[in-house]
């Protein structure tokens, strides 16, 4: 790991996204209307986000543990797309980009396992930063 000890702790944000398509407006139909077999989509997806971002340091070697402070993971349904928003930050010494990131793959691959059985053609796309706030640098990718 990068040696950190010699940084102070600052508000520190990243912001990222994923798109999850399905392939028929018949599985979104499902999705809002709580029919999926395995569930409620949204709410188990966004658990899983959740332990995706504090689990992040337990599956990347060279991410820091670090304490996690505010989660926010929201979605956005467009069409056959499903936009997941996911808001990480922590007062720490580095930054959060790879949580947020993190957290929005595995609540789309959440979202993938659970609209299987009822959808063949679903696909994960474009999972990236948005933004990111504190340390050195910010940039916004949006």
């Amino acid at each position: 790991m990068v040696d950190i000890t010699h940084k102070k702790n600052t508000l520190r944000t990243a912001i990222a996204q994923a798109i999850v398509e399905v392939s028929s407006a018949e599985t979104i139909e499902a999705i809002k209307a709580l029919k999926v077999p395995k569930g409620d989509v949204f709410a188990m997806s966004k658990a899983a986000g959740l332990l995706g971002v504090k689990k992040t340091a337990d599956l990347l070697p060279d991410c820091h543990p670090l304490p996690i402070e505010y989660t926010d993971i929201t979605y956005e349904i467009e069409g056959l797309q499903i936009k997941i928003l996911i808001t990480v930050k922590t007062n720490y010494k580095t930054g959060v980009e790879v949580e947020a990131m993190h957290g929005a793959s595995i609540v789309a691959l959440n979202m993938y396992d659970m609209l299987k059985p009822i959808d063949k053609g679903v696909e994960i796309a474009r999972i990236k930063l948005l933004k990111k706030t504190g340390g050195k640098s910010d940039i916004d990718n949006s």
